[in-house]
Parts: C-alpha cells; structure tokens; sequence
C-alpha cells in the first residue's frame, strides 16, 4: 500500500534535526514550535519519498531542497561530479543530512535551509497578521 502526500490548506509542517543548532535556531527565533506545527525529525523519522517529491513540486527542483553543506557532499567529492535531478533525489533519499534544513511547508508555501533572505520570508509568514488600521 502506498501513501499519498497530499498539500492540503492549513497544512504546517516543518523537516528540521532536533540536534542541528542552525535548525534550532530558527525555530526559536520564529517561535514555530508554539504554533501548532506538525515537526518531524528527520534523523529519527526519515523524509519518504512521496515527501520528497511534494516538496519538489513547492520548491521548483530537488537541487532546492539539496544541502552542499553536508558533510558527506565532500567526503563523497560530489562538488567534482555533474548532478542531475534524479541525483540529487537519490542522496536526499539515502542521506537525510542532504536535506537542506529546516524544510517549513505553510500551506502552498515552502522554505527550505538557513539562507538569511530564506530565514527572513520564513518569519514574515509565520507573523500574525498586523491588526487593522483604526484598531477595528
């Protein structure tokens, strides 16, 4: 029986590792572990694959979501080899350190690393909206 991974509105997720200090970071700093988030931690429940690919759908490509960061990208001198798309899927799968972090899906929305303008839109969206002007 296979699972389908469906994008359905209201959904809040966030992808992060509980023991990476940039992911934690952020999620203090944007307070989503007070808002009702749905947080999976990815050393210990692994992305599947349908995951995966709904997050390539939101995020354009499976080169979005890749870390360049992770260890293992020099151990295994990837920076040396041509990646395609069906690549960089493969490692995400196999190595859940390839996963850029943290992944935060709001609704239609997807934000993935630490990149300080990816960090910044992150925390716009999670803001509660601003009170009408007149404080009506």
């Amino acid at each position: 029986m296979r699972l389908a991974v469906f994008v359905i509105t209201g959904m809040k997720k966030i992808y992060h590792m509980a023991n990476c200090t940039t992911s934690q970071a952020i999620i203090k700093a944007t307070r989503i572990d007070k808002k009702e988030f749905d947080m999976q931690d990815i050393k210990f429940e692994k992305i599947t694959a349908e995951q995966l690919d709904e997050m390539k759908k939101m995020a354009g490509s499976y080169e979005a979501l890749f870390s360049r960061r992770a260890l293992k990208y020099k151990e295994l001198k990837l920076k040396d080899k041509k990646l395609e798309e069906k690549d960089y899927r493969d490692y995400i799968l196999e190595e859940y350190t390839f996963l850029k972090r943290p992944v935060v899906i709001i609704n239609e929305k997807i934000f993935a690393g630490s990149e300080k303008k990816t960090v910044e839109a992150l925390k716009k969206a999670v803001q509660p909206p601003a009170p009408p002007a007149g404080g009506e």
